[in-house]
């Protein structure tokens, strides 16, 4: 005799069908086939205690279990669920037409009881794709699942109930989800607002421009000059996230398992800010079995790198291929994954050891030699420092300012003449699907879009010799120039726009550190 049930597999943010084939004749044996991990071998223990403790053992044949495709690694415990059904069918105790185009997935605890899975997303993507009609999953994973269109989704509680609602004894509600109205509620929700800073008006200008066209920034100043309070406002000024976009970003934080209990799909631009004593695989993504690191999980959003001198060299320089591809690939030696890791990168450092260099305050003269501020900097390497578009110093608050009253200017004034800025971008691109922002403009591109008459040209060569800045820098104070231009509501590119992007390449002037 021979059952067929279905289920999926997880790799990298995607999932692939699995079909899982039941075979039974005379005798007493167990065998599973189809490179499983060992969380897949022992499903065996845990299928045969839940199934004694709700009346049922597993059959008393010579039992071979294929999961096809049999070359894919299979890992995890969801696979308890359908290989049980699978089995209870192949004893006749559920119809084996109840199976056809349903998708199983679920961990079952010993007495019976279904445990949520990660990555149920992706797997419910690839029911539909798959042309099933129907995915019967945990209750804690239903209204993830659900955010599917086209596919009908149940959430049992525990075995029996999946088993009953085959054999059609009971019914399990079917669970649906309005994206729509969950998504538009989602956004309104903001918990940081600009409004609260006081003072730096220089760096809420240069997170404006930055936020307008996807640029990565760096904040430099002394300790308690609010650099980081700064960033976490900068998700407030972001453009609302499309549907297409919620839905990516949610796929990745489903397979990393940091979805939230009972959300369906996430409305928020992620912000991720790692410690410096982050390694590279937790930060570009990896192990064994692959799996999204920081700057995937920042994707469509922003990763807040604090004190960014005190990382390790080697991790800091992981990031420049995917600050320029906006993806990684993570190549193992029987797999290679490819991760979305379309951020924009905010950081901030102090300007030396001690903190202090630069900052005219009696109370905290800086004590540090000319060499070792030079080693301090040094540690941020040129090619690193070449991909970050905004470079911008920032000074401790004066008491008066710190005084005031009166609220700042709000997030949701400066989000609107953001989300103006990269509507004209969007209009700019709308024959390339893959650009959204001027931060990711090609080189092609900007030769087109920001073109400069002959003053500003000759400007821009005086600045490129004087500071002796690569083909990058210049690229990237010509994307910075349009995103000013666009905030402006001009056409062209004017010296006043061109001349406000070289201010922010402040680590780029010979003379910074003395």
């Amino acid at each position: 005799m021979l059952i067929k049930t279905y289920s999926a597999a997880v790799e990298g943010i995607h999932a692939l069908l699995i079909t899982i084939e039941l075979h039974a004749v005379a005798g007493v044996d167990f065998t599973l086939v189809g490179l499983p991990d060992n969380a897949v071998r022992e499903s065996r223990d845990r299928i045969r205690a839940a199934l004694q403790v709700n009346g049922y053992d597993i059959p008393h044949k010579q039992l071979t279990i294929n999961m096809a495709p049999a070359d894919l690694k299979k890992e995890g415990a969801g696979y308890d669920l359908p290989l049980a059904i699978g089995m209870l069918a192949i004893c006749e105790h559920i119809p084996t037409n109840a199976l056809e185009g349903r998708m199983f997935v679920g961990e079952l605890s010993l007495d019976g009881t279904l445990q949520p899975i990660h990555g149920m997303l992706p797997i419910a993507l690839c029911a539909k794709e798959q042309g099933l009609k129907e995915i019967i999953v945990p209750k804690d994973n239903a209204l993830e699942a659900a955010v599917v269109e086209g596919l009908d989704v149940y959430g049992a509680e525990n075995l029996m109930d999946v088993v009953h609602f085959l054999n059609g004894i009971q019914t399990i509600e079917k669970t649906t989800v309005d994206i729509q109205q969950e998504f538009e509620k989602g956004q309104a929700v903001c918990d940081a607002d600009f409004s609260d800073v006081r003072g730096q008006e220089n760096v809420r200008r240069a997170m404006e421009i930055a936020a307008a066209g996807g640029h990565n920034i760096l904040m430099i100043g002394p300790p308690g000059t609010g650099k980081s309070m700064l960033a976490k406002r900068l998700p407030s000024i972001l453009p609302p996230l499309s549907l297409k976009e919620a839905l990516e970003t949610t796929k990745i934080h489903s397979v990393a398992g940091l979805l939230p209990k009972n959300h369906s799909i996430l409305t928020q631009r992620p912000f991720r800010a790692p410690h410096h004593t982050i390694t590279d695989v937790a930060l570009v993504g990896g192990g064994t079995n692959p799996r999204p690191g920081e700057i995937s999980l920042a994707n469509n959003g922003v990763l807040f790198l604090d004190e960014l001198s005190e990382y390790r060299a080697a991790t800091l320089e992981v990031l420049r291929q995917p600050l320029e591809d906006r993806h990684i690939t993570v190549v193992r030696t029987k797999s290679s994954v490819d991760f979305p890791a379309s951020f924009m990168l905010v950081a901030a450092m102090n300007p030396c050891p001690c903190g202090y260099y630069g900052a005219n305050n009696p109370a905290h003269p800086c004590t540090c030699t000319p060499a070792q501020i030079h080693r301090y900097l040094s540690r941020i390497s040129g090619p690193l420092l070449d991909r970050i578009d905004l470079q911008c110093e920032i000074e401790a608050v004066p008491y008066e300012q710190l005084r005031e009253t009166a609220p700042g200017e709000s997030s949701a004034a400066m989000r609107e003449r953001v989300t103006k800025a990269r509507e004209v971008q969007k209009q700019r691109f709308a024959n390339n699907a893959l650009i959204h922002s001027n931060a990711m403009m090609s080189t092609k591109m900007v030769r087109q879009y920001c073109a400069l008459d002959a003053e500003c040209d000759k400007l821009l060569e005086f600045t490129m010799t004087k500071l002796g800045l690569s083909a990058r820098a210049y690229d990237r104070i010509l994307k910075v120039a349009r995103t000013i231009a666009d905030l402006d509501g001009s056409q062209d590119i004017q010296k006043k726009h061109l001349l406000e992007a070289i201010s922010y390449r402040s680590l780029d002037r010979s003379n910074w550190a003395g």
